[in-house]
């Protein structure tokens, strides 16, 4: 297949736009010219900038694509700007999990409905929340349902994380630097970098529309996160309500994420336990 790729040159994307090459499809990068496209094989690569539509629209005259994955959709004029300007079959938008209202566990994809949302015509907003909800309404407004399929992920984690997340713990501890965590009791759901990217690449192969979670099974809290960097270290957290504010900061009682839709996909997710513990070491020891 002919695949259009919007972003994918860092973090999850890399694992994802290699399986894609892997499997043989036929893949075309679009980013703004900052990074070096750090993949080889059958890859094209143009420069855009998506927020001007004459801008596509020269970059991809005459072209069409199978599928767009949209990983970098964080409002309406985002997509529109897009999808008005190239043409393509289905279309794949990198969503999230903060397009949930509710906090609890097993929130499910029909929690949140894109179809009775009200559509407002915004740039990129400073409620990343609101911005993805208005991202996912404009791509059903403007492409159908029939062609639409929304990715949601709660927390990503992993050694390519450029957020500096979990890093911030590591640095805090080891250097002994005051940090004040607000919710050290909450469970927060995670995805592993890896899975993010390869789960994307894998749902290219179906005819899969609405919305659908990705998600580690498993939670774990902050204060599982700090004892264990804690004992690795044998450095000793400083908490201070004057402080660094702490990453997940504001998540609090046991959030998680039904990933019941995407096992009749055929793709299982591991266990946010089974890597987290190697990903602190990692970031520990580098």
């Amino acid at each position: 297949m002919k695949i259009l790729v919007i972003g994918g040159t860092r973090f999850f994307g890399r694992p994802m736009v290699r399986e894609l090459l892997f499997a043989g499809h036929d893949v075309t990068i679009a980013t703004r010219g900052l990074r070096t496209v750090p993949y080889k094989g059958n890859l094209d690569s143009v420069i855009i900038d998506k927020t001007d539509p004459d801008s596509v629209s020269s970059a991809f005259a005459g072209k069409y694509y199978d599928v767009i994955i949209d990983k970098v959709a964080y409002s309406s004029n985002d997509v529109k700007s897009l999808v008005e300007n190239v043409m393509f079959g289905r279309y794949i938008q990198m969503s999230s999990c903060s397009v949930y209202q509710t906090v609890h566990a097993d929130i499910k994809e029909d929690e949140f409905d894109a179809s009775g949302y009200d559509l407002k015509w915004i740039d990129r907003p400073e409620d990343y929340a609101e911005g993805k909800r208005q991202a996912e309404c404009a791509a059903l407004n403007l492409i159908g349902p029939e062609r639409c399929l929304f990715v949601r992920y709660p927390v990503v984690a992993g050694e390519n994380d450029y957020t500096g997340r979990l890093q911030f713990y590591v640095d805090h501890i080891i250097n002994n630097k005051p940090m004040y965590v607000d919710n050290i009791d909450a469970q927060i759901p995670f995805i592993y970098e890896r899975e993010a990217g390869l789960f994307i690449a894998h749902l290219v192969n179906g005819k899969y529309t609405g919305a659908i979670n990705g998600s580690s099974y498993g939670t774990i809290s902050p204060r599982e996160i700090i004892n264990y960097i804690e004992k690795t270290s044998n450095h000793k957290a400083i908490f201070d309500e004057n402080g660094d504010a702490a990453p997940y900061n504001g998540i609090y009682g046991v959030q998680s994420f039904s990933t019941e839709k995407a096992r009749t996909t055929g793709f299982f997710f591991s266990n946010v336990h089974d890597w987290i513990y190697n990903l602190l070491d990692f970031f520990c020891y580098n």
